[in-house]
């Protein structure tokens, strides 16, 4: 099994009884006997076109590699191995690195999660778990790190510094500065997780600051996260130090934000696709200062597609430069991150490497991380069983729900309404003229306006909230989810109240997950028993359930085939994109960072 590296020094430590220094100097020696030709490789590589990340070029030669590590080069067809592989001319490239990634929106466990993304090329994850920390705290934190000791993926967390995202939401913990300096110093702890609450930080917030401050008392860096932020905002959100951002969607917001020194990253994940949006904003001017992320990806978009070789595809598809490409997906990355043991291939890193096909598809023929062969041919070769920690159970505590909470009594029929935009998770504020009787909001079926609901579930609050939303299609019955960005509460969706109450009972008994009722009658649905979001099942599992549920979605309750009704469902609570959303508390106006009402 693959084990973590000495960052500072660079050499694998792998473990035993031996001082470490000790260890260290003998890893050393080996690797110099193997570079000087002393000593034959552990593995040698031959055949292949490497890619030389640092001068932008490609050229040929035998890669050497030896307790993990990247010894040196030899002529081609001369280096000695105890192990000699052919590439047959393919591409030999740096390990791909995802540089913000969610692991909880895959719905899989970490150890499936690696699973899943290693035989497409990705190594390293830089991995933010705030999904999970929202429902369980800093236990969710430690799940995520011991989960990922043993996996062939290479996994790095940031704190999460939005628990809960903002003031206006109950999440299932709260972790403030004390809480994050608990862990930030953790060797697997690269820095502060994405900071969604810009306006605590342009307003000068004290507890939004402090928490800042903890990442830099140690030298790391903190995320970005500035949709939509321009000028004078801009530049007092960048003064903190904050280095990326993933929230991009135009070439002018790219610009703006690598002029003031950030990382912008490319996502591409199952709702939120931006490479194509943002390539025009790559040049080779700033290319190094530009990263490929996924954030949220599902199953089944990377069963069909891949991970981050998916974005290296778009890209190049779209004229990007192959080299570019795949700088932004490897060298880029790591420097952003200080990860200066990887990202490129030269003596002295880690053998993170794959053998790519082609530089079209971006398939990967052979996956090795840590000098050891992982994956082949789009298998990994050694599943990782899942940690099983009681600490991330679901929680399920609802108070004082009823079908009589989803009524939703009005003065005014000229109200508020959450407009669905598709292919994102931004909304529109948007209003309508509504049908009323008795006071009362009524379900119009030749309108597309139905109610949404937030519920809180981690505390027993009794909280619930009541909207309207347009453009989600559904028709005759109710969406459920346990899964609502990035507090987590049950976010359901009906054009009935009793679907709607029994698709929330129904998600209870189960634990948390996702579920389609119609006629008082569960028609779909899938279990996440860990945290209320992710299943302990394989990916493949999770894959067809999902399907299943999207096409029972569009053949059952007319859902449109072109929008991801349950990822889009799960945005609809997140109170720091604009711009209406709910929270368990209300209704939210992320433009004026204030509750409304729903009449206007």
């Amino acid at each position: 099994m693959v084990h973590w590296e000495v960052r500072t020094c660079v050499i694998l430590d792998k473990g035993g009884d031996m001082p470490q220094s000790k260890q260290i100097k003998e890893q050393m020696k080996r690797v110099l006997d193997v570079a000087t030709g002393r000593q034959e490789a552990d593995l040698c590589i031959t055949g292949a076109h490497i890619l030389d990340v640092y001068n932008k070029e490609w050229f040929s030669s035998d890669l050497l590699i030896a307790d993990g590590l990247i010894c040196g080069f030899a002529k081609s067809g001369k280096g000695r191995g105890k192990e000699v592989v052919d590439a047959k001319g393919k591409y030999l490239l740096p390990g791909f690195i995802d540089a913000h990634v969610h692991i909880e929106s895959s719905h899989s466990t970490p150890e499936e999660f690696s699973n899943l993304v290693v035989p497409c090329g990705t190594t390293t994850v830089v991995a933010d778990p705030h999904e999970l920390c929202n429902v369980t705290g800093l236990a969710g934190l430690d799940y995520m790190i011991r989960a990922t000791e043993n996996t062939p993926l290479q996994a790095f967390f940031m704190v999460p510094s939005c628990v809960p995202s903002t003031e206006f939401e109950n999440s299932g913990a709260v972790l403030h500065a004390p809480e994050i300096a608990k862990r930030i110093g953790h060797d697997r702890v690269l820095g502060l997780g994405e900071m969604m609450d810009y306006p605590g930080i342009i307003a000068g917030n004290d507890l939004v600051l402090d928490k800042i401050l903890e990442a830099r008392k140690v030298g790391k860096p903190t995320d970005g996260h500035s949709p939509a932020i321009f000028g004078s905002d801009l530049d007092a959100y960048a003064s903190t130090g904050i280095r990326t951002d993933h929230e991009c969607e135009t070439a002018e917001e790219l610009h703006s934000r690598v002029r003031r020194g950030m990382y912008v990253m490319l996502r591409e994940g199952s709702a939120c696709k931006n490479v194509l949006g943002l390539l025009g904003g790559v040049t080779p001017s700033n290319s190094r200062r530009c990263l490929f992320c996924t954030d949220d990806r599902q199953p089944k978009s990377i069963l069909k597609d891949g991970h981050i070789n998916n974005n290296v595809r778009i890209a190049v598809s779209d004229g990007l430069d192959p080299i570019e490409a795949i700088c932004m997906a490897t060298i880029n990355s790591s420097e952003c991150y200080n990860l200066k043991d990887r990202g490129g291939i030269a003596p002295g890193l880690r053998a993170d490497l794959v053998l790519c096909n082609d530089l079209t598809d971006f398939s990967m023929s052979r996956v090795y991380i840590g000098g050891e062969l992982v994956a082949r041919d789009g298998q990994i070769l050694t599943k990782i069983p899942p940690h099983h920690d009681k600490k991330v159970a679901g929680k399920m505590h609802v108070k004082g729900f009823s079908v009589s909470r989803f009524e939703l009594p009005l003065k005014k029929s000229h109200v508020r309404i959450i407009d669905i935009v598709a292919g994102g998770v931004v909304t529109k504020a948007g209003e309508a003229e509504v049908k009323l009787e008795e006071g009362k909001w009524v379900h119009d079926p030749d309108v597309d306006i139905v109610k949404l609901a937030v519920i809180e579930r981690h505390k027993g609050t009794g909280n619930m909230s009541v909207a309207l939303i347009r453009g989600l299609g559904l028709k005759g019955g109710a969406i459920v989810s346990s899964v609502g960005h990035d507090s987590h509460n049950i976010v359901v969706a009906g054009d009935n109240d009793q679907d709607m109450a029994f698709a929330v009972e129904h998600l209870i008994r189960l634990g948390g997950g996702m579920a389609l009722v119609k006629d008082g009658k569960v028609l779909a649905s899938l279990a996440l028993p860990i945290g209320g979001l992710m299943s302990d099942k394989s990916s493949l599992e999770i894959a067809k359930a999902l399907d299943n549920l999207h096409e029972v979605g569009q053949e059952e309750f007319s859902l449109p085939k072109d929008l991801d009704a349950f990822t889009t469902l799960s945005f609809m609570a997140l109170p720091v994109i604009p711009a209406y959303k709910l929270t368990d508390i209300g209704l939210f106006d992320v433009s004026s960072f204030s509750f409304v009402p729903l009449e206007l």
